[in-house]
């Protein structure tokens, strides 16, 4: 797929728009985690990967309809489309482009249990 920026709007982008912030916005402030993190190409949301126990960006996009989604992880460009569930092309997203630097994976620092790779998805 070749991205065209004169239909950004109908595909589901807007590279205006930064993030809703550095961390999964669903989980749980006190004990929510997450192993990777995806941002809407949309409208900024962030949420937590397929992988991650609560799996956040996929219920954004069904509770929404917002079919693009981007990593947000450092050293990673690539989007999903979920209606055609495969990856896709399209502009740069405003920045941040990834979660900071010193936040761990999985993250939040101090909120992964011992055994995170038993409770992945």
């Amino acid at each position: 797929m070749v991205y065209d920026p004169s239909v950004s709007a109908s595909n589901g982008i807007d590279p205006e728009i930064g993030p809703s912030g550095a961390g999964c916005a669903d989980c749980d402030p006190v004990s929510g985690w997450w192993l990777h993190l995806r941002r809407c190409a949309e409208c900024g949301h962030v949420g937590c990967c397929d992988s991650s126990p609560s799996q956040h960006a996929t219920h954004h996009f069904e509770s929404t309809g917002h079919p693009i989604m981007q990593t947000f992880e450092p050293g990673e460009s690539w989007m999903w489309d979920y209606r055609t569930d495969d990856y896709t092309e399209g502009p740069e997203l405003a920045p941040a482009v990834h979660h900071p630097l010193d936040q761990p994976t999985p993250g939040p620092e101090g909120h992964v249990p011992p055994n995170w790779e038993q409770l992945l998805n």
